[in-house]
């Protein structure tokens, strides 16, 4: 059994060995830290591209479609088309809690109505 764990270690320096003679610590750390940051700022699955009616999309469909506007707001937004009616602008929405003019701004491309 000796042998066996004494010829497996002596491999596995020789790979770690021949890995750290390629490349630095700080070359591995450097790649790790840079392959991370490229992980974190990959887009979303959901686009935030596409087209959201506000008129008729649910809650979920309005926060993950909509930027700046996260599930309260969205519920929000729901409950005054349900008291008020259909939005017959896109400016109406101010009217809703917690949506100001930066966040119409933003998604004015994206707001559908119909």
């Amino acid at each position: 059994m000796s042998i066996i764990n004494s010829s497996f270690s002596r491999s596995s320096r020789n790979i770690w060995g021949k890995i750290y003679a390629l490349f630095s610590v700080h070359q591995i750390v450097g790649i790790s830290a840079l392959c991370f940051a490229l992980a974190v700022s990959i887009p979303p699955a959901v686009s935030q591209s596409q087209s959201v009616n506000i008129n008729t999309a649910s809650p979920e469909l309005l926060s993950e479609g909509l930027s700046g506007v996260g599930l309260a707001k969205a519920y929000r937004i729901v409950e005054h088309r349900e008291s008020f009616g259909p939005f017959e602008t896109i400016d109406e929405l101010i009217e809703v809690k917690g949506i100001g003019d930066s966040i119409i701004a933003r998604n004015r491309d994206r707001i559908v109505l119909e």
